[in-house]
């Protein structure tokens, strides 16, 4: 059987939540000024670049105030898990494709549902 999460690239799933979070260059989330300072990686996850806010000195990371933020979940499982999402397969075939818990797959899939709504009605 194949595994999905092997042809997913941590690397190229944090640069893209970059790309997508600041299309203008890094912004601190606490503050919103673009004077910050990268201070090396994650020690677990070694392509979430943390970064020093120089405006008001607060610390954070590529995930700081998104839904990613503090699960144990790798960012490529969640990429995933919002693709299957896409193809409307049910909680227990992504649980199954992803080698979760139907449950773990149930609350990923809500929160990442939460997560567009809010963001959805920012835009309206």
């Amino acid at each position: 059987m194949l595994n999905l999460q092997e042809l997913i690239d941590d690397t190229k799933c944090f640069r893209v939540v970059r790309e997508l979070r600041w299309p203008d260059g890094v912004s601190c989330p606490h503050c919103q000024t673009n004077k910050i300072t990268k201070r090396g990686f994650h020690s677990t996850q070694p392509a979430r670049q943390r970064y020093t806010c120089q405006t008001c000195g607060k610390q954070f990371d590529d995930l700081t105030g998104t839904i990613f933020e503090k699960h144990h979940q790798p960012l490529r499982v969640w990429i995933l898990c919002l693709y299957l999402m896409g193809l409307n397969i049910s909680n227990a075939q992504i649980a199954a494709e992803l080698d979760l818990a139907e449950s773990v797959a149930q609350e990923m899939t809500t929160q990442l549902r939460e997560g567009v709504v809010v963001k959805k009605s920012l835009f309206n």
